[in-house]
């Protein structure tokens, strides 16, 4: 399984559209992962959920998503958790541990409307 963080930093993007990068965690079934960074070849509609599902992720985490990005990775069985902060290290053992709940919130109220 595979598990992309948007990144600004080591901290999860508050933008998923406009973040620096993504971790990609490839984790295994005995609870063990292994880290990469994929620079965001950038922000274009509907762009990066087809690159993420092409680097064949099974979960995305972001801190903000639009609604269509996050219908996107639904419509390609690609599992969505927004409303996450803080370090993505952090976040993956959240994830991994099942603690990790969405807040299901889109993105709507700031400059990035529709666009996270």
């Amino acid at each position: 399984m595979k598990v992309a963080i948007a990144t600004d930093g080591n901290n999860v993007s508050a933008h998923f559209g406009h973040c620096e990068g993504f971790f990609f965690y490839a984790l295994d079934e005995n609870g063990n992962s292994q880290k990469s960074f994929t620079p965001n070849p950038g922000h274009r509609p509907g762009f990066l959920p087809m690159f993420l599902k092409e680097n064949d992720i099974n979960v995305i985490i972001a801190g903000g998503m639009g609604g269509a990005a996050q219908s996107m990775f639904m419509d390609n069985d690609i599992e969505v958790f927004v409303g996450i902060q803080g370090d993505c290290d952090a976040a993956i053992q959240e994830y991994m541990s099942g603690r990790m709940k969405s807040s299901g919130s889109v993105c709507q109220d700031h400059q990035h409307e529709g666009s996270c």
